[in-house]
């Protein structure tokens, strides 16, 4: 095994920053589109891959909310989670930590429990099938208000066994997780783990606040924290996870050259940060790819990729037990193709 793509590729991994809605892969958008009858603004999938160019976070999603305008029946959540699963089995991704988005469906008529049940179905097809462990993190939109947040805990609370933490996602600018401080304190009232975005397009300031107001027990993103000093130490310090998306960085134009990608130098400050894949439909890669592109551009050694995997697991919501058996099998496998 002499190339970095063959390491990365057998490289037992864990992916913590993935909206399951961002997998939809234009072929399945169109199949699903025509079996419920929706009629897509694009006339082919070559026309729809070609509006995947984005210049901000906004254009993307804009794109991303229309495109999920077609997932309507429970088999539909089904399909796109399932085609999800076996990408990252061929990937090595052994255990997945999902974001969905209810209020992207539920703005449109489609029930909470039709959003849920097929997403759950398949990721248990998926542990009894491919072996790939999970969990479920339901997501608000931070463009939508505290009553619409509210309202989605409170349909989720049926469903809590299959939820395990609540996160924060959408157009970060102009939404700082100050306005969902009682939300978030509410939903750990009731027993859920807490994540949220900051730090992508959003100031350093938004970190600081996902930490102190929102408890999280990770930082999905968090490229800006290198501009504050305090908040890097106070990161390190506490082991804090940052799930970090470096295709998605790039495409969303977060930063304009991969060379530039802040990874390398979370790692050197001792940050714990992973990699994942964020959107992998509309940003050109899964978790391999990731992987490969900041290990290229990065210059990445074998044992930092190892620790970038390590970190994986032990940022996950896994207990203690499993993570340990997940990082042995890390240590394996990097013991045995080290050189």
């Amino acid at each position: 095994m002499n190339t970095i793509e063959d390491f990365i590729s057998g490289l037992p991994k864990a992916e913590l920053h993935l909206h399951i809605e961002g997998t939809f892969e234009p072929e399945l958008m169109f199949r699903i589109a025509e079996r419920n009858q929706v009629q897509l603004k694009y006339s082919s999938v070559s026309e729809l891959k070609a509006a995947y160019d984005f210049n901000n976070l906004q254009e993307f999603l804009d794109i991303y909310y229309s495109g999920a305008n077609v997932l309507i029946e429970e088999q539909d959540f089904y399909d796109l989670t399932w085609a999800y699963l076996l990408k990252i089995h061929s990937q090595n991704v052994l255990h997945t930590e999902i974001f969905f988005d209810p209020q992207t469906h539920t703005s449109r008529g489609i029930p909470f429990g039709t959003v849920i049940s097929g997403i759950q179905r398949a990721l248990v097809d998926g542990q009894e099938k491919l072996g790939i462990s999970y969990r479920l993190i339901m997501s608000f939109l931070r463009h939508l208000s505290e009553d619409s947040a509210f309202q989605t805990l409170a349909e989720a609370m049926p469903y809590q066994s299959w939820i395990s933490a609540v996160g924060l996602d959408s157009s970060e600018k102009g939404h700082p997780p100050t306005q969902f401080e009682r939300v978030f304190a509410k939903a750990k009232e009731n027993g859920f783990l807490t994540v949220a975005h900051a730090g992508e397009e959003g100031p350093p300031e938004y970190v600081w606040e996902a930490l102190d107001l929102l408890h999280v027990s990770r930082i999905d993103h968090g490229n800006r924290s290198l501009e504050d000093p305090l908040l890097v130490n106070k990161l390190a310090n506490l082991k804090m996870p940052l799930t970090v998306c470096p295709l998605s960085n790039l495409k969303l134009k977060v930063v304009h050259d991969m060379a530039q990608h802040p990874l390398k130098e979370m790692l050197g400050k001792g940050i714990m940060a992973t990699v994942n894949s964020d959107d992998p439909a509309y940003f050109g890669g899964y978790i391999n790819e990731n992987y490969l592109a900041v290990a290229n551009a990065l210059n990445l050694s074998k044992e930092q990729l190892a620790q970038l995997a390590r970190n994986s697991f032990a940022a996950s919501f896994l207990n203690e037990k499993e993570q340990l058996k997940m990082i042995e099998k890390v240590d394996r496998f990097y013991e045995l193709n080290r050189d």
